[in-house]
């Protein structure tokens, strides 16, 4: 009967051990955890899930934003555009689904994002960030061209990006990325950005001919901090962070513009043959945060040249400045999660004719009830385009926003 009881006790003791082993129980300091047993809980990024020896993480977040305005959504582009007949909207602007982690070695990282709304594969890549210094990317992604397209749409400052995104985005592209942050003693701080692209757009993974896009960026960090790609100082920042930074990108192409639905025209090119359009852009760009306010802007050139004519290249040009301010840092009675913001922006569809030019001035106001996870956002804009042959011309709109990641 010991003899039983023995084997029992031992019989026992054994399931006990396996079991906790599996599911990743009992006293750390008596049993070893398995590696394999997975962590569960809700972060910055969504639901993650993290196996207890950190070599697999995935990360599964979603993301709706619902938008009302009126007279309509669009900006105006044309003269023509000031003159239409315009109907309110109601619409689910975004609904995205997003996946991403780390595989084998925390430093080994994946991401893709899906626009269910569209039915439409975003984002797909493959991230290397072993060394601050030095890291690799590969797969389909917004080059970092601009700071308001990288900006995700879930975090931006305004309801949207100003009416500069729609012509100097480069957007979503494929190709292939070194990058990092050359990290020195104070104002000694920089990140670059090296990739080269199919230069097709979003989701063609070949070119049109033989010339791929080429795309640079260099940022100072001049003050030893980055500023994080996000359009407010919702964390309100104890010191001070400011960047200034340089990017170009030249491309081949039967396009002039890109977007989220792909290549597509500029006003005044037609789509043309393979490689028919030489583009070459540059933006200044610089940004700030300190204790709740923020600052960021942007100055681009744009050179069209149309290879298969005889004619001179098309320039094209444009700046905006965006701030934004949590009062309540200033003044006791203001609510802490209500945030005003402000944009200009110009916009010179052709630099050698100096009596056209478009602006947009945008007034916002947003409350956040949960940082950009949960944040509503209205907004007043008003826009006004000049031209020589035409009367001058404004339109004002209305838009209130509100964005949630789940």
């Amino acid at each position: 009967m010991q003899i039983l009881k023995a084997k029992t006790t031992l019989i026992f003791s054994i399931i006990c051990l396996v079991t906790s082993n599996l599911f990743g129980q009992g006293d750390d300091s008596t049993v070893v955890k398995n590696p394999n047993a997975v962590q569960a809980k809700y972060g910055s990024k969504g639901f993650e899930f993290t196996t207890n020896d950190n070599r697999f993480k995935l990360q599964i977040q979603s993301r709706l934003q619902f938008r009302f305005a009126t007279p309509s959504d669009q900006d105006p582009q044309t003269f023509d555009d000031y003159s239409e007949d315009y109907e309110s909207v109601f619409k689910i602007n975004r609904a995205r689904f997003k996946v991403g982690g780390h595989a084998f070695q925390p430093w080994l990282k994946y991401y893709w994002e899906y626009d269910v709304s569209q039915s439409n594969l975003l984002d797909f890549r493959l991230m290397i960030e072993k060394w601050e210094w030095l890291n690799f990317k590969v797969g389909q992604w917004k080059v970092e061209f601009t700071r308001e397209r990288f900006i995700s749409s879930g975090k931006q400052q305004m309801v949207d990006r100003s009416i500069l995104n729609r012509v100097f985005t480069v957007d979503r592209q494929q190709g292939i990325e070194v990058y990092g942050r050359l990290k020195g003693d104070g104002i000694a701080d920089f990140n670059y950005w090296i990739g080269t692209f199919t230069g097709t757009g979003l989701g063609n993974g070949s070119n049109d001919d033989s010339h791929l896009m080429y795309f640079a960026r260099g940022q100072w960090n001049f003050l030893g901090r980055e500023v994080k790609f996000e359009g407010n100082d919702v964390d309100i920042s104890e010191k001070p962070a400011g960047i200034i930074a340089v990017a170009t990108v030249s491309n081949r192409s039967p396009y002039t513009r890109f977007s989220s639905g792909g290549g597509g025209s500029l006003p005044g090119f037609e789509n043309g043959d393979d490689g028919q359009y030489r583009v070459n852009q540059l933006n200044i760009e610089t940004a700030f945060v300190y204790k709740g306010f923020s600052w960021q802007s942007e100055l681009h050139q744009k050179e069209i040249t149309d290879r298969l004519s005889n004619a001179s290249p098309e320039i094209l040009h444009g700046y905006y400045g965006q701030a934004g301010y949590f009062f309540n840092q200033l003044i006791g009675w203001w609510p802490k999660p209500l945030e005003l913001a402000a944009r200009h922006a110009g916009y010179f569809p052709d630099r050698g004719a100096s009596d056209r030019i478009q602006h947009e001035t945008s007034l916002a106001a947003n409350w956040f009830f949960a940082g950009h996870k949960n944040k509503l956002t209205m907004e007043i804009s008003r826009f006004d385009a000049e031209d020589l042959n035409f009367d001058y011309q404004e339109q004002w709109r209305f838009r209130i926003q509100w964005d949630i990641s789940i």
